[in-house]
């Protein structure tokens, strides 16, 4: 998403990137260099020497985070820019780009993909403590210097309101999903990929992202094993921190299954494959983590079984717009009586699906690119 951002602001705008070596499962390696510049499309690319160690050992991502940050901030001091833009990635980041932003006196946008700290204290990898407050006060420092804060769903916006930040620089502008033109034929989805998803199943359920510390997989698995006699099948494709738990705790059930990835050019015919697509999000984490693949999944015009509370987008638009059904992600025999409702009832699985793609439309992603380049513009101070 944030190459899709800075390409867009680069039609109309001078943008230069600031990041680290690659190390999130990275398509190609970088030798060190103690600053590396480059050209991607019309952005400037400025590469700091940070370590690139993988990112499932999390003390040596610790390290990647504290050596693109000593890098990046004296670096950053010298770039010529109108606006400093920042999204979540180390976890402080939007902290770090305020206290620039206020040294260059310059506006600040801070785009919020995931909050820290909440996400770290909720998905256990924190605990509550000293730092835990410290961060949070940092952050809220962060909120308030923010000349714009852009968010990723009315869950998520509700939340940084709630810390006190003026509901009038908060803004949502959702990722969005490419959708085709109405009474557009959906592509016919790989067979080959269909098969090895839906196996033998005659109905599948279908987990498809991160596996990460926001999702009641607990849930999911107790449900999944009460309605295998059903024909049921839950299906998880890809990976994350919490995958290796959640597969260990999934062991001796034959109708949870596990997969890697699948190339990007598979992603329509993953999202086709299955019946249902399921989207969890555990409960106190409202707000925290907005999955973004829900609009992935419209476009594909499937029905969402949504994990959460009604605090979350995914239930509140679902419900309203007809193509979701919620479970509360602490009942596991909710999560059985909807899969069963829907597993059993052909016209309600085609009226939600009908639902989702007529929903598709509001979240077009070229639309919500150009809203977040107006809101830029509407806070920019020229040089």
């Amino acid at each position: 998403m944030a190459h899709t951002v800075v390409d867009t602001l680069s039609l109309t705008h001078q943008v230069t990137v600031l990041c680290g070596r690659p190390s999130y499962d990275p398509s190609e390696r970088r030798p060190w260099r103690l600053y590396q510049s480059e050209l991607i499309g019309l952005a400037r690319i400025v590469r700091a020497g940070s370590t690139a160690f993988p990112r499932f050992d999390m003390k040596k991502r610790v390290l990647n985070y504290l050596s693109y940050v000593a890098l990046a901030v004296p670096r950053a001091l010298f770039v010529k820019c109108d606006v400093v833009l920042s999204m979540t990635d180390p976890p402080f980041e939007g902290i770090v780009s305020a206290f620039v932003a206020m040294l260059k006196r310059k506006p600040f946008a801070y785009n919020i993909r995931d909050l820290y700290p909440d996400m770290a204290v909720g998905g256990e990898i924190v605990a509550p403590g000293l730092v835990a407050r410290i961060w949070e006060q940092l952050h809220r420092w962060a909120l308030r210097r923010a000349a714009l804060v852009i968010v990723l769903g009315e869950d998520m916006r509700a939340r940084i309101i709630a810390k006190g930040v003026d509901a009038s620089r908060v803004a949502v502008v959702r990722d969005g999903a490419e959708v085709l033109p109405p009474n557009t034929p959906l592509p016919a989805p790989d067979p080959e990929i269909v098969r090895a998803i839906r196996a033998n199943f005659s109905f599948v359920v279908l987990h498809a992202g991160n596996l990460g510390f926001y999702g009641a997989w607990d849930t999911l698995l107790m449900a999944a094993r009460k309605l295998a006699s059903d024909g049921v099948g839950l299906v998880f494709v890809g990976d994350g921190a919490q995958r290796a738990r959640v597969q260990a705790a999934a062991a001796g059930s034959d109708n949870i299954r596990f997969l890697d990835y699948f190339p990007s050019a598979k992603i329509p015919s993953v999202l086709a494959a299955a019946d249902a697509h399921v989207i969890t999000v555990k409960r106190g984490l409202e707000g925290v983590v907005v999955p973004s693949k829900m609009y992935g999944i419209l476009a594909a015009g499937k029905p969402i079984v949504a994990v959460a509370t009604e605090k979350t987008d995914v239930v509140s638009l679902g419900i309203s717009q007809g193509f979701a059904v919620a479970a509360d992600p602490d009942q596991p025999a909710e999560l059985v009586t909807a899969v069963r409702a829907l597993s059993s009832d052909v016209n309600k699985l085609r009226t939600m699906g009908e639902a989702a793609r007529a929903a598709a439309p509001a979240y077009d992603r070229v639309n919500e690119l150009q809203k977040f380049v107006k809101l830029i513009e509407s806070i920019a101070v020229k040089s």
